[in-house]
């Protein structure tokens, strides 16, 4: 089911459920040097330099698909939110809001397509319920044999995996098709909290407040705050501010760049406001989180 109706800004067979396979990195795919431009990984594995990396709402500049296969929790897509479970298949675009819970239970694989991607793959995102034991079953073989030729040796295991990448992009035509469609397509308020998500991604790093993105939204900050109240039980500052304080997570515990221009990069009017608003978020000034980085 579609859960996203406008495109988003630019932005940068065995029996179920099952145990994620072993993933071997991408460097040792095939014959070829070049690692493939697609990334296969467990789910588990995602949150191990924290699970914040996977909870917080952010947006990846390439295409990804989650497959669960345990466990049960929140998703929030574009604003929207909405409860998963096991044999759900969460495909996100490029570009796209979003943040997973996750919890010591949960199971599956995440496949990143990288930015060169077949363009076959949808264009928005979509909330699978696969419920049909042959289709659960076929997404995991096509996951797994993936997999495989990442990790093979073999001649043409790159051309291999080529393919499987297209049918697993007929797999989700086919699964969009046989769903029923959602009504947030209908839905006023949960289309402008899209709209709302697009835009703070687009320019979360500049110094704009609740106020100037529903000016350009043309609705009151009231009935921003309301709509997104309505979508995921959330003001709007709340995801704007989760969107920036992710970004400042990823910068403190990925690189060196000074807490300064952390602070100046994204929008903060002071060093002094940016670390009193991370504290109030995350319970920790910015060098304590960095100093305690895995």
């Amino acid at each position: 089911m579609a859960i996203f109706s406008a495109r988003p800004f630019s932005a940068t067979g065995r029996s179920l459920p099952i145990d994620p396979p072993d993933v071997c990195s991408p460097s040792l795919s095939g014959t070829s040097s070049a690692p493939p431009p697609y990334r296969l990984e467990p789910i588990a594995h995602l949150s191990q330099a924290g699970r914040w990396r996977m909870e917080a709402l952010r947006a990846l500049s390439e295409p990804c698909l989650y497959w669960i296969t345990r466990g049960q929790g929140r998703v929030t897509i574009g604003g929207i939110q909405r409860g998963y479970g096991a044999h759900n298949a969460l495909y996100l675009p490029a570009g796209i809001m979003h943040g997973l819970e996750i919890s010591n239970t949960t199971q599956g694989l995440a496949l990143f397509l990288g930015q060169d991607h077949d363009p076959s793959f949808p264009a928005h995102p979509h909330h699978l319920r696969i419920r049909d034991l042959q289709d659960q079953s076929e997404l995991t073989g096509l996951l797994d044999n993936l997999g495989r030729e990442t990790c093979s040796t073999r001649p043409a295991a790159p051309r291999a995996a080529q393919h499987y990448l297209g049918l697993l992009s007929v797999w989700l035509e086919r699964q969009i098709a046989l769903s029923p469609r959602d009504d947030l397509r209908g839905k006023a308020t949960r289309q402008l909290v899209n709209r709302f998500t697009a835009l703070v991604e687009r320019d979360f790093r500049a110094t704009q407040s609740v106020s100037d993105y529903a000016m350009k939204l043309r609705v009151t900050p009231t009935h921003l705050s309301r709509a997104c109240r309505d979508a995921c039980g959330r003001p709007a500052s709340d995801l704007l501010q989760e969107r920036r304080l992710y970004e400042a997570r990823k910068l403190l515990h990925d690189t060196d760049m000074p807490i300064k221009d952390i602070a100046a990069r994204l929008g903060f009017r002071s060093q002094t406001y940016f670390a009193r608003s991370f504290h109030s978020q995350t319970g920790s000034t910015p060098s304590h989180f960095r100093q305690t980085r895995p």
